[in-house]
């Protein structure tokens, strides 16, 4: 983020600026710096909730603006909306922001108009990096609260915060308890971090930051409904792979619980299913099929080695099918004609590959062809086109997959048409494209031109 600067035409007000010094109050003076706030602050009192910073701007030995920052709200739906993360990701990345709890001044009120401003940048300047030697992780966003029955929030604005709206009422207590109030607030937030909103809702955080991430148990996103409906798919779709004489756990519990893992944003091995599954609600376990223990009268989850068992012998392609037909009963059939296809390198699964289709419009995934070792993406793709209903469609490829047999594949077997890419390491293509097709070329009117000489070829 760029630093916040000042441009002052009055040379005492900006010599009185250039002087001041901000201080981190260290935890032997933090009692007075609270007795000042509780003077000088509207709300009465310092009190912070969670990691906390304070702060004191001085001018010559003299205290002229005390600031506190604490840890962010558990909830704000503003905020989360801006950043645009998950629940799981909130929980596992909320640390990584603060609140500006406190900011008062403690001049008389019109002594000094840029103070508030000018403190706030020296402050934000340096809140990181003093968050990092505290509590041993870096600040990438702040958010803040402005009473507007009091204040207008200039000094949030002059340093670079962004409105969201106002706040539902409600006022922290406790480290995750609220109680509710009649005094809306103004929400402000800040980027400390370029990017750091899209940072948090990323999949995954930075590499800079990639430590940084607290561990979580992901929780259950689906209703018990959606689990059962769920594991019937699964039951009607995939054959048990195993010798069902003396199973405890079906298969098609175990890969529910699995897939429900895998939706909540979980990553990890068996043994991470296995604590997924400990930690579903009794009314979760029936859902999704538990085997029930006649002596506890409970559902017991499957353990790591069930997990183990199941999925190194699940038949992979009728699993995939079994998803896609849950998808279409959520969510329907894709909607739109385009089709993109693409391939990715899974992190973290020691060189897997995987080429997959989505529609471009709704997204919904529409296949999934694993890449065969010392091969590449290119037949992998093609057999997942073998498999896809394609009729009609449209379907985008990048430059890689921009190949006779792949072109055959989607026109002559799948009935639909392709939007391929020719790049300048595919130079005689590239050639040939640049003479047949003119720089004015429309698709539109050579479509037309092509419907009409089959027309005239069929004798119509």
């Amino acid at each position: 983020m760029s630093k916040t600067t000042f441009r002052l035409t009055d040379p005492v007000e900006s010599s009185f600026l250039k002087e001041i010094q901000l201080r981190l109050i260290p935890r032997e003076e933090r009692g007075a710096w609270n007795d000042l706030v509780s003077q000088h602050h509207y709300l009465g009192n310092g009190t912070m909730v969670g990691e906390q910073l304070c702060y004191v701007a001085e001018h010559r030995g003299k205290s002229v603006a005390l600031l506190g920052w604490s840890a962010a709200a558990y909830h704000l739906k503003g905020r989360d909306s801006w950043i645009g993360w998950n629940d799981n990701q909130r929980k596992a990345r909320l640390h990584l922001l603060a609140s500006n709890a406190r900011f008062c001044l403690l001049t008389e009120a019109g002594a000094h108009p840029n103070l508030a401003s000018y403190v706030m940048g020296l402050n934000l300047a340096r809140l990181s990096a003093d968050w990092q030697q505290a509590y041993g992780h870096p600040i990438l966003a702040v958010e803040s609260f402005v009473d507007l029955q009091w204040f207008r929030g200039t000094s949030y604005k002059a340093t670079g915060w962004k409105a969201l709206g106002c706040t539902a009422g409600f006022k922290r207590v406790a480290e995750d308890f609220y109680q509710v109030h009649d005094r809306p607030k103004q929400l402000f937030v800040r980027e400390l971090a370029k990017h750091a909103a899209r940072s948090l809702r990323a999949r995954q955080l930075p590499a800079a930051w990639a430590g940084q991430e607290r561990k979580i148990q992901p929780r259950c996103l689906l209703t018990a409904p959606e689990a059962g409906g769920l594991r019937g798919i699964l039951q009607e779709w995939v054959p048990e792979s195993r010798s069902v004489h003396g199973l405890r756990h079906k298969q098609a519990s175990v890969l529910a619980i699995t897939f429900a893992y895998l939706l909540a944003g979980g990553r990890g091995g068996h043994r991470a299913v296995a604590l997924f599954a400990q930690d579903l609600s009794p009314t979760q376990r029936a859902a999704f099929g538990c085997w029930f223990n006649r002596q506890t009268k409970r559902y017991d989850a499957p353990s790591e080695n069930c997990v183990y068992r199941v999925l190194k012998a699940v038949p992979v392609l009728e699993f995939q099918q079994a998803l896609w037909a849950w998808q279409k009963v959520r969510l329907g059939h894709a909607d739109g004609t385009e089709v993109v296809m693409d391939g990715k390198a899974l992190r973290g699964s020691l060189g897997t590959q995987l080429v997959g289709a989505i529609s471009a419009r709704s997204g919904p995934t529409l296949g999934v062809e694993a890449v065969a070792r010392k091969s590449n993406e290119i037949p992998a793709g093609q057999t997942l086109l073998d498999r896809l209903e394609l009729d009609g469609a449209i379907v985008l490829m990048d430059a890689l997959h921009t190949q006779v047999q792949t072109a055959r594949a989607v026109v002559q077997a799948g009935g639909a048409d392709y939007l391929m890419v020719v790049k300048g390491n595919q130079g005689r293509l590239q050639e040939q494209a640049q003479l047949s097709l003119a720089e004015s070329f429309s698709p539109s009117v050579h479509d037309a031109q092509c419907r009409s000489r089959q027309n005239r070829v069929a004798g119509h």
